[in-house]
């Protein structure tokens, strides 16, 4: 998405605001016209159902807001419920952080946290009752066979050679199955369908497999386990889920789920497909988060680069602000790849609102003002929020040396640049106007150490009782009072726009930004920073806003830089 079409979106959004919430989607509609209609009794009862094999990410974030936020407006129930199925992938420390993340994002399950393996029983008679009614067999086709078997797109499958099993011998051998009579994969039981439909996930699918693995909840009570399709239907209609919301890549799946509950003559929930989130500069495959985890690429799920909801959480991002992403981004029935500022504008939206403002200089220049009374110093009212009242304001304390921006300041400036030069005059925030006169040099690097300047102390406040005017404001920090931290900036993991789609055979590892992560150590802070807790926001005024890392101790803080103030990205890529 170019800059101008994110701009346009945001000004439609805006403008949809200003008129008020809108309600219209295609998932709404049709669940308005099946209250209408009377069916399920006019409930509405959705669930989010997570696969306890990866940390969520912010794909996941759009389908929790979607289903909880659905159930709310209709006065409805959602679940939480585990799809865990395959225990050779699955942990329960996946378990405990999504049920973290959902939470963290404000949502409540209340008494309806469920597991797939809570219905294993009842799945294994499921399974019975499609093999009692010549529906499902006992396959001794290796994987790779299987895989033959099954054609192409162009080309119809074949049938199995143990497709007409006698029903008494699929029941025997199934029961071998689940006793542990065969090894992991010598046997697979297989729903009897059709191998020559132009639907590939009805050509004789797996309903279950042997795995000789120790399940997370249920131990080692089985060593066969239920497809996903299979129980992930089933689960749906167990729990009674009136509208199973799912992303687009399950539309094709749909035909099995209805086979499943059609053969079984059970509960039958109606499924809704809708786009997937796809971001840019941004990985949301599961198996590729896994890979920049295990191989390095990053510190972890939790690296405030990854687009996990743990990393998001730990880079500054809100619940807010990513409820309000998906609220912005909208239900599609096509897949699009929505441009990260969208994201980044949302935190903005957010941060400007409720993030408190502080002074810090992450590239510091020393300012001496040389007619500032020596050991004199003083105390300046700071305002915490202009956006927020009732924020108020705080003390900053103010002495004859000062850091500022190495950036604010330039010898030999350019036509349009208005910041400090020698001979310039400009304003200190909440402080005084100020004059530069002299500029001290490393002797051996010719590098600027120190400036020397004047201040004007008819100016206290930074307004001019004679009604002069200066072009720039400078933010600054006592150096006496500083408080010295560690900043990391951060920025996009990737240098294309969709690494999901590199081309000339390339990896998306090609790809990875590899100036992602700045560190810097010589960063000076107002004083009461020091009393920052963890997981707190600050708007560092004129640079952007940043957040408390978790690393941070009560001695020496760590700084993750959220977002910019603007969208300095898009104007690199119009460069």
């Amino acid at each position: 998405m170019s800059g101008n079409t994110e701009n346009r979106n945001i000004e439609n959004h805006n403008e949809k605001k200003a008129k008020g919430p809108s309600t219209s989607n295609f998932i709404k509609s049709i669940i308005n016209n099946d209250i209408k209609a009377g069916k399920y009794g006019g409930r509405v009862h959705t669930r989010f159902p997570p696969e306890p094999n990866g940390y969520l990410h912010i794909g996941h974030a759009k389908s929790i807001c979607l289903n909880f936020g659905i159930a709310a407006e209709y006065n409805g129930l959602c679940n939480l419920r585990f799809d865990d199925t395959n225990p050779v992938k699955e942990d329960v420390e996946y378990v405990d952080s999504i049920k973290e993340d959902v939470s963290w994002l404000g949502f409540d399950w209340q008494d309806r946290l469920f597991f797939a393996s809570d219905y294993f029983d009842q799945l294994y008679e499921f399974a019975v009752e499609l093999i009692k009614k010549g529906k499902a067999y006992v396959c001794d086709l290796a994987p790779d066979e299987v895989k033959e078997y099954r054609g192409t797109l162009t080309m119809p499958g074949k049938e199995s050679p143990y497709r007409n099993r006698s029903v008494e011998e699929n029941l025997d051998l199934f029961k071998q199955m689940r006793d542990g009579e065969f090894e992991d994969g010598l046997r697979v039981l297989r729903a009897k369908i059709d191998m020559s439909s132009p639907n590939m996930n009805m050509r004789d699918s797996t309903i279950y497999r042997i795995k000789h693995s120790s399940h997370h909840r249920t131990g080692d009570k089985w060593c066969i386990y239920p497809m996903y399709d299979f129980t992930h239907c089933l689960s749906d209609s167990i729990e009674r889920i009136t509208h199973s919301l799912c992303t687009l890549e399950f539309e094709n799946h749909r035909l099995l789920y209805d086979w499943y509950l059609d053969q079984l003559d059970v509960y039958h929930p109606q499924q809704i497909e809708f786009a997937r989130l796809n971001l840019s500069y941004t990985v949301l495959s599961k198996r590729k988060l896994l890979r920049l985890v295990r191989q390095g690429y990053v510190s972890g799920w939790d690296d405030p680069r990854m687009p996990t909801i743990s990393g998001l959480r730990r880079r500054g991002y809100s619940p807010r602000a990513i409820r309000f992403f998906a609220e912005l981004i909208g239900i599609a029935k096509k897949d699009s790849l929505v441009d990260l500022s969208m994201l980044e504008f949302s935190v903005r939206e957010d941060l400007n609102k409720h993030a408190p403002r502080i002074m810090a200089v992450l590239n510091p220049l020393k300012v001496i003002i040389d007619n500032y009374p020596d050991g004199h110093e003083e105390e300046l009212d700071a305002i915490n929020n202009p956006e927020d009242p009732s924020a108020g304001t705080r003390k900053v304390p103010f002495s004859k040396v000062l850091y500022i921006e190495r950036d604010d300041f330039m010898e030999q400036p350019p036509r349009k640049f208005f910041r400090l030069s020698p001979g310039r005059e400009v304003r200190l925030r909440y402080a005084y106007f100020l004059t530069c006169q002299s500029v001290i040099k490393d002797d051996t690097t010719g590098k600027i150490i120190e400036l020397h300047c004047t201040y004007d102390p008819e100016t206290k406040g930074g307004s001019s009782p004679d009604g002069r005017k200066v072009k720039a404001t400078l933010h600054w920090v006592s150096a006496r009072h500083a408080v010295k931290s560690e900043v990391r900036i951060y920025d996009h993991l990737f240098t294309i726009e969709n690494p999901n789609d590199t081309e000339d055979g390339k990896d998306f590892i090609d790809y990875l930004n590899h100036d992602s992560l700045k560190v810097l150590q010589e960063c000076y802070f107002e004083p009461g920073i020091i009393n920052a807790k963890i997981g707190s926001t600050y708007q560092f005024e004129r640079l952007g806003y940043f957040c408390v890392d978790k690393e941070s101790t009560d001695t020496h803080k760590v700084f993750n830089r959220t977002v910019t103030l603007r969208d300095s990205w898009a104007k690199h890529k119009k460069r």
